[in-house]
């Protein structure tokens, strides 16, 4: 899953891809690069940003997607909390709805995944909210009301993946110790999307400051979650993920069949 920013203000490509024209040819060079979905948002999530309205949202995401539709066939996700903006994205032509607040903040998100039909992936967040103490205990209390919203409004299980939310009021200890006990969200018998590209932590690991810097630390953690059982990885460097999944999933290959 390739990461398109049609924003002005996110941590690592803010402003590069907020034209439309800017944003689907990024795109289609993900594409070319390996990706097989395309992520589009329309509104920054790190801690910080400003807040944009629907209609700035849509303004900026919604011309992409549909050269996207009309120029390709690669799977589109919509990565926003707003069941209007998801309704719109969709009608569109996205294929997925990305919620960081994993259907709890926007109350008719669910409804909206259920009635069109689309795939979501639900994400695990700190933010608004207090956490457990401990982070997998606290994964299983937020997914599990999540799960049960998607239940409610009628969304089919198999069109769910679950993302633990790396770097979403999370600190450096906490996203290490998600990283290494990752394999205990197993029991949720669901595909899970990994989504630490380029975020604070790996820079703090590795002491690098600038984000751009972060992709080789990036491909580390990949490597690592893979090995874990994490099926999609939201990423900004499609090209070297490829590489490293390659790697990964010759050893998983073999690990597997021991």
């Amino acid at each position: 899953m390739a990461i398109v920013n049609a924003t002005p203000d996110s941590f690592s490509d803010g402003g590069r891809y907020l034209a439309a024209d800017q944003a689907f040819s990024h795109a289609i060079k993900c594409v070319e690069e390996g990706a097989d979905i395309i992520d589009i948002g329309g509104e920054s999530t790190r801690p910080g940003a400003a807040d944009v309205t629907e209609s700035e949202e849509q303004d900026r995401i919604l011309p992409v997607i549909e050269k996207l539709v009309r120029e390709s066939d690669v799977l589109i996700s919509v990565d926003t909390y707003r069941a209007s903006t998801a309704k719109r994205a969709i009608e569109a032509g996205a294929h997925i709805v990305n919620d960081v607040f994993g259907l709890q903040k926007d109350a008719d998100m669910a409804a909206v995944v259920a009635a069109t039909g689309a795939g979501v992936c639900i994400m695990h967040t700190g933010r608004e909210r207090q956490k457990l103490d401990d982070v997998i205990e606290d994964q299983f209390a937020f997914l599990d009301t999540s799960l049960e919203i998607a239940s409610k409004a009628g969304v089919a299980r198999g069109a769910i993946v679950l993302d633990p939310g790396f770097g979403f009021a999370k600190d450096t200890d906490e996203n290490v110790e998600l990283m290494a006990r990752f394999g205990e969200l197993d029991p949720f018998g669901l595909p899970i999307l990994a989504g630490t590209s380029r975020k604070r932590f790996v820079g703090s690991l590795t002491g690098r400051d600038v984000a751009t810097d972060r992709d080789i630390g990036t491909a580390a953690t990949t490597a690592i979650l893979r090995m874990a059982g994490a099926s999609v990885f939201r990423v900004h460097n499609v090209a070297m993920t490829r590489d490293t999944l390659a790697i990964a999933d010759a050893v998983f290959a073999r690990v597997s069949k021991a």
